[in-house]
């Protein structure tokens, strides 16, 4: 993970340690929205990875849908 990945990761780290236990687990998606960013970070770097994290919260909403979303994969660089 890049410098700025592991930056960026902080506050959302710090959410899930301090805020998400008061808050509650209720989030619409599988995994949910901290654990993708997370994963996101760490897979595409901050800033591919910081705007599908941003994406995914958007969705996460009463309107937006729910379930299995994964962080989709690296893309291949010989296509």
């Amino acid at each position: 993970m890049s410098p700025l990945s592991r930056l960026i990761a902080l506050p959302i780290r710090a959410y899930r340690i301090v805020l998400s236990p008061w808050i509650g687990f209720n989030c619409r998606y599988q995994p949910t929205c901290s654990a993708y960013a997370l994963e996101a970070l760490e897979t595409h770097g901050a800033l591919r990875g910081g705007a599908l994290a941003f994406w995914r919260i958007l969705r996460c909403n009463p309107w937006g849908g729910c379930g299995y979303d994964p962080v989709p994969p690296k893309p291949d660089p010989k296509h």
